[in-house]
């Protein structure tokens, strides 16, 4: 199936972003878009929400899962937002959740929910999972919906991984420009993996995560979760879709167009 034949089934892939406050959810969703523009907003029924009515609403502590972020650079991404369940606590848990159920049985290929981001900043003092987030991976099906885990701001690791490798005798030079890979090998066999995917308090473990440093960047570098998403898709038409919605990485596209 071809792109033109995909778009008479859907034209937009769904994402529902899940995270708590300052989780750089809307910088990944800018650079996935590549702009530095704020989203449109619109609600349910596709009307444009004026922006300063959304911002009343908010500073109120209202929010609307079923409003839908469109960016103008690219309107092929539909994504949903849920601010992370300290914020609402069970309210905002069960408003996720019956999103995911509610959007599962849609008929229509367009309307249901093809993906979940669920973001989770390590730039915070107490890098271990929120109440919040260990309730959602241990009674939150999704079914076929497939979650990834973004470790947003990975960069903060960085200042550790540093000390730690200058402890060992590194060079100042040499501790800087090891960092990065440093902490991403130790992250790897660190307790918060292990946790989110081996712990028998997680009933329902993401597909794959990915750790995103530096997002803020003009030069940040998103292709790895789009590489990880479009590997996580079962469904061809899918992530056929997904692959060209994206603008992020051209060799996934080519990489796909070749493996078709």
């Amino acid at each position: 199936m071809n792109p033109p034949e995909i778009r008479e089934r859907t034209d937009r892939f769904r994402i529902l972003v899940i995270g708590r406050a300052n989780a750089g959810k809307t910088t990944i969703l800018q650079r996935v878009c590549n702009t530095r523009e704020n989203p449109e907003i619109y609600n349910s029924t596709g009307k444009k929400i004026d922006a300063t009515v959304l911002m009343a609403s908010t500073e109120r502590g209202l929010h609307n899962i079923e409003n839908e972020m469109v960016f103008k650079s690219n309107p092929g991404f539909i994504f949903h937002d849920s601010r992370g369940f300290e914020a609402g606590g069970e309210s905002e848990f069960n408003k996720v959740k019956v999103f995911i159920a509610d959007r599962s049985k849609e008929i229509k290929l367009k309307d249901q929910l093809h993906a979940i981001w669920y973001c989770i900043p390590m730039d915070e003092a107490c890098r271990s999972f929120t109440s919040g987030e260990v309730k959602f991976f241990s009674q939150c099906d999704t079914g076929s919906i497939p979650v990834i885990v973004l470790f947003t701001k990975f960069d903060a690791l960085y200042d550790d991984a540093y000390a730690q490798l200058k402890s060992k005798g590194a060079s100042m030079n040499d501790a800087a420009e090891l960092a990065p890979k440093h902490a991403e090998e130790s992250f790897a066999i660190g307790s918060q993996l292990k946790f989110l995917y081996h712990s028998k308090e997680i009933r329902h473990p993401p597909k794959c995560h990915i750790c995103l440093p530096n997002m803020d960047r003009d030069d940040a570098d998103c292709g790895p979760l789009i590489e990880r998403t479009a590997g996580t898709l079962d469904n061809e038409v899918l992530k056929q879709l997904f692959v060209s919605t994206q603008q992020s990485n051209l060799e996934l596209c080519i990489k796909y167009a070749v493996e078709k």
